[in-house]
């Protein structure tokens, strides 16, 4: 058997009890911050070559996709979509009110 240890008196306890306070008081979280990022709002000529090069040889297209891939903003990416079904080179798969996903052309398939 280990040896005892000594207990303290209710005094000593009592003395320890207001000793103590209260303590550190807890601290709010600042939550979580997520890095800010500065997506164009304007094509660049580039940025240009690459929507229409590499856009329509994607499987899914989505405004999110378009808007990681070529860094501009979402207003940007959807307006670009919308022009690229109305020149054939993809074509809406469904159409929602808040978001509509594409695919590639049939045409462009066939060629493959």
């Amino acid at each position: 058997m280990p040896p005892k240890i000594q207990q303290k008196s209710k005094e000593q306890k009592m003395a320890a009890a207001m000793a103590g306070g209260k303590g550190k008081k807890k601290k709010w979280s600042k939550g979580k911050s997520r890095d800010k990022v500065d997506n164009k709002v304007l094509l660049s000529k580039e940025q240009n070559d690459r929507l229409y090069s590499e856009v329509p040889k994607m499987k899914l297209i989505t405004v999110s996709a378009v808007v990681e891939k070529l860094k501009v903003s979402g207003g940007l990416a959807k307006r670009s979509l919308r022009i690229l079904a109305e020149e054939g080179q993809i074509r809406p798969v469904i159409v929602s009110s808040s978001q509509v996903i594409y695919t590639r052309s049939i045409a462009e398939e066939g060629d493959e």
